[in-house]
């Protein structure tokens, strides 16, 4: 029989949901690793098997309704028992699910009939498949793939080396027969165990508010969403780049009742001006602990590839940053740091894309027309791609299939997916034409009923942008969980992206003023000598030393490619282009969701130490 410990070999955190029904009292084993703990139905058939830390889950039961809240939220016991005993059916959920701060899973057993559903933000994603003649659920994928014993599905792993991945594709597991929920609905289990179902609880705010009207409430957002890892004090250390985002968290953190250590990492490039910014902040913070690592001893991008075991359910980019990730972990978590927070997702919530101007053209176009003027001279877009790319009336279905037409086209021009619909996603040279195939007919297919994000292409491109970034940060965190030390950002809670989404583009995104919506939400609790930054370090000649310096270990990655034995990539020119770093066209990142896509195979076939060796 299949069992997840052969998954889950290192204590990783997870959690399966059962329906109410006697098979899964078979079922329910074989998601069972060793550490795990097991709940209830009101039946007392099993519930939820997982590991979690003790103050990661919340429980509460009322008559026949059970609740438990997984993950970071400060709700407690008896507001969770008051909810559970007010709750008649599981869509009554919907407005406990929308006042909670943190982020978190929420999971209700009503009378035998199951809810489970993760955030908004995709941070938390809930999946699920037919184990034993039932539906089951859970956080991971993989979990489910090995308990059901799926197969990874090679079409999934030809559209994850698209560069980017569109919209709905990033939500699909990679395993035949294993299906992921688009984060903001929630999954439904009926008690017969057959049926299972989808209910959207959650959609993007209009945004109609002003600047002035917003900005309040952004600031109450993210001060709670700070609070809601600083409240039960201990230790917190917090990223300190010197940047708005984890300035702001930063300051925030400060204000409670934790110890905060703040850490900043030097970038390698002498403009960099991170550090000096981020003295400056954790000179206002005399209580703070403010530690500057060696830049020297800081792990480049790409390293540590050929060294990477974790346990993930889909590949990821951020494994070409994981070394960097995890290497100030020992040493905080040796300061008594309990958890570690970054400003990630600043950028995503607290700016918005510029594509907002392709609907803002049309209904104020004087107000346009000069903020348009500015973002040209800001970005060097040329007259007639800004006038095609703003011309452009294609529905997302369109744009879509057309990009399915030629995913090798050329790169497109920056103002063309700045103001469209997202960037057109493209497959490079060493891609073979079977992997050609298999990416465009997923695009194909999924261009017959795809539906936008939001009603216009800013709207999309802002929540596409979102869901991108808790990819990457998902699997961080669950790297840096099983590292010791779990790392978390408040900027991608629920209420902080509604709090920003909720404020008009128009004053959200122009060319006169570095992420208005945070600087004011931040004025009077962060120095305004620190809300003055107006620039952003790239890391570029960080990424450029990291490929020079790794260029053996991807020789060797790539001479026992997996992706080549499946078939999807010609190992050979990627052996060809790790001999050549310097190649101007891999400074864009091109190479990263091939390297991820390998790296993840890699660790699929990876022997887990035996349960005597922990």
């Amino acid at each position: 029989m299949s069992r997840i410990v052969d998954t889950l070999g290192h204590g990783e955190e997870y959690f399966a949901v059962f329906p109410d029904h006697e098979a899964t009292l078979a079922v329910a084993p074989r998601l069972h690793a060793p550490g795990s703990r097991t709940l209830a139905h009101a039946s007392g058939r099993p519930w939820l098997t997982g590991r979690w830390p003790d103050d990661g889950i919340v429980v509460a039961s009322a008559g026949r309704t059970r609740l438990a809240v997984i993950g970071c939220c400060p709700v407690t016991e008896k507001e969770l028992t008051i909810a559970a005993a007010r709750l008649r059916d599981p869509g009554g959920l919907d407005a406990l699910a929308a006042k909670l701060p943190g982020s978190f899973h929420l999971v209700a057993s009503v009378d035998g009939h199951c809810r489970v559903q993760g955030t908004a933000s995709g941070l938390r994603l809930v999946h699920h498949t037919r184990i034993g003649g039932v539906v089951v659920a859970a956080d991971r994928a993989d979990i489910l793939a090995h308990a059901a014993g799926a197969d990874i599905d090679e079409r999934m792993l030809a559209v994850r080396l698209l560069f980017p991945v569109p919209h709905p594709l990033l939500h699909k597991p990679m395993w035949r027969g294993v299906h992921g929920v688009e984060p903001g609905s929630a999954l439904m289990l009926a008690p017969d165990g057959l049926a299972a179902r989808t209910v959207r609880w959650w959609d993007p705010p209009r945004p109609e508010r002003s600047l002035a009207e917003g900005v309040p409430l952004v600031r109450e957002a993210l001060t709670a969403a700070v609070d809601a890892r600083t409240a039960a004090g201990g230790v917190v250390a917090c990223d300190l780049s010197g940047g708005l985002d984890s300035t702001s968290v930063t300051f925030l953190a400060a204000r409670g009742d934790a110890k905060i250590v703040a850490s900043t990492w030097p970038g390698l490039d002498p403009a960099d001006d991170d550090l000096s910014w981020a003295k400056r902040a954790a000179a206002h913070l005399p209580d703070v602990e403010h530690v500057v690592w060696d830049v020297a001893a800081s792990p480049l991008v790409y390293a540590g590839l050929l060294e990477i075991d974790d346990p993930l359910d889909e590949p990821t980019i951020g494994m070409m940053d994981r070394a960097r990730l995890l290497s100030d972990l020992a040493p905080l978590a040796a300061k008594g740091s309990r958890v570690r927070l970054t400003g990630i997702g600043g950028d995503h919530v607290a700016w918005c894309s510029e594509a907002h101007y392709h609907s803002i053209l049309r209904r104020r176009p004087l107000f346009a027309l000069g903020a348009l003027r500015g973002f040209r001279a800001l970005f060097t877009w040329p007259l007639g791609g800004m006038a095609r790319a703003l011309g452009d009336s294609r529905s997302y279905r369109r744009w879509l299939s057309d990009a399915a037409a030629d995913v090798r086209a050329a790169k497109t021009a920056p103002v063309t997916a700045a103001l469209g619909w997202s960037t057109p996603p493209r497959l490079f040279d060493w891609a073979t034409p079977e992997a050609e195939e298999l990416a465009s007919v997923a695009i194909r297919d999924a261009a017959l009923t795809a539906e936008p994000l939001g009603e216009t292409r800013g709207e999309h491109a802002d929540l596409e942008q979102i869901l991108s970034c808790t990819r990457i940060i998902r699997q961080w965190e669950q790297m840096s969980a099983r590292a010791g030390l779990p790392i978390q950002s408040p900027f991608l809670d629920d209420r902080v992206i509604e709090a920003c989404l909720s404020i008009r583009p128009d004053d959200r995104v122009t060319p006169w003023a570095y992420k208005p919506v945070l600087t004011e939400a931040m004025r009077g609790l962060v120095p305004g000598e620190c809300l003055a930054r107006t620039s952003k370090a790239q890391a570029s000649m960080d990424a450029a030393a990291g490929l020079r310096a790794s260029r053996g270990d991807l020789r060797e990655l790539w001479a026992d490619s997996r992706l080549a034995e499946l078939g999807l990539v010609d190992r050979n020119r990627l052996s060809a282009l790790a001999s050549r770093p310097e190649t101007p066209e891999l400074r864009d990142g091109i190479l990263y969701p091939t390297i991820g896509c390998e790296v993840w195979l890699r660790t699929l076939s990876k022997p887990l130490p035996s349960l005597e060796e922990k």
